[in-house]
């Protein structure tokens, strides 16, 4: 929390902000009004989008949101994982093709694309933003399709994502989608969510599904075992993001930022988890640090004392969501 993470990319940017100057800026502000309602209600928003007027206020409003999420986790992927190097792409339930379009940022030399979506609406505007932007490669493809019923045309890729579309659906649906997304993910399967006790506790009966099949989580969590946090608690983390002018337009906010809580999981078919990580905000005070943190063996909180040098340069510059390679109680 704190910095600002990458905005959305400039010439995405700019095709979204050409397409609003097409539009009415009435018909848009009641299109956010009515989408931000049905958001703060945890109420699906996929039936809200009608038409490539409400998909639209969809990319002015929460577009750059998922953006930042994702590219949050897939930098922590690329950095905890670097012999990591997908060359093509699944984006199931893609909306806009954000987490696409954040997979690219990090990696460019994805070649084969892919964005399924059932929204019409939605994949309209997404193909007329990648063609006015050029951030897709031409090649990419675009599938109208249910992602609870993925017909077998939709191949596999090294890197699948799944972003801010588990939320939407009934939890009878949630193993038989771990099953198919897990099939086709060749590599990893990255998972980003809203970070609320909700979003995460359904992400846990994700992840249990996902064990099953025999798949390595890498992120968050440095284990396989069931999540150690108590019932009153849950796992997430947080990207601030820059507010657009016409995001503050259409929402009436003044700030010129947001913070977007977000929960996530990574996992893959290789790869080893780091030793723990910090589940909180750390609280840093005169006398060291107190860090929240999940590790192999368990969860808890530890603090670190200034006067204990050797455990204490290892942490200080650490902060809520970041790796440990090794438990601070073990360096020194």
């Amino acid at each position: 929390m704190g910095a600002f993470v990458s905005a959305l990319p400039a010439s995405l940017a700019a095709a979204i902000a050409a397409q609003t100057e097409r539009r009415p800026r009435g018909a848009l502000t009641e299109s956010a009004r009515r989408l931000s309602e049905r958001y703060r209600a945890r109420k699906p928003t996929r039936d809200a989008i009608r038409d490539e007027t409400d998909a639209l206020a969809y990319a002015l409003t929460r577009m750059p949101a998922t953006y930042a999420a994702v590219a949050g986790v897939l930098a922590r992927l690329a950095e905890e994982q670097p012999d990591f190097a997908p060359k093509s792409l699944l984006d199931a339930g893609c909306g806009l093709g954000a987490a696409a379009y954040a997979a690219l940022s990090l990696w460019p030399e994805i070649g084969a694309i892919e964005l399924v979506d059932r929204s019409r609406a939605f994949l309209a505007l997404a193909a007329t933003l990648a063609a006015e932007s050029g951030a897709l490669p031409p090649a990419a493809k675009i599938t109208t399709a249910d992602i609870t019923s993925l017909p077998e045309s939709v191949g596999g890729a090294d890197l699948v994502l799944l972003a801010y579309a588990l939320t939407e659906l009934p939890d009878g649906e949630l193993a038989s989608l771990a099953d198919a997304l897990w099939a086709r993910a060749a590599g990893a399967l990255v998972v980003a969510e809203p970070g609320t006790p909700r979003d995460h506790a359904r992400l846990m009966r994700f992840r249990d599904r996902l064990i099953q099949k025999g798949a390595t989580i890498l992120a968050p969590c440095p284990h396989a075992r069931p999540c150690p946090l108590p019932l009153s608690d849950w796992c997430h983390f947080s990207v601030r993001l820059p507010r657009s002018r016409e995001h503050k337009l259409l929402k009436g906010a003044d700030a010129p930022f947001e913070d977007e809580k977000f929960s996530y999981l990574v996992a893959a078919r290789s790869g080893a988890s780091v030793a723990a990580r910090i589940l909180a905000p750390a609280r840093r005070g005169k006398a060291g640090v107190t860090l929240k943190l999940c590790e192999t063996r368990g969860m808890h909180e530890i603090f670190l004392p200034k006067r204990d040098k050797a455990r204490y340069e290892g942490v200080r510059r650490k902060d809520w969501g970041d790796a440990l390679d090794a438990s601070p109680e073990d360096a020194g």
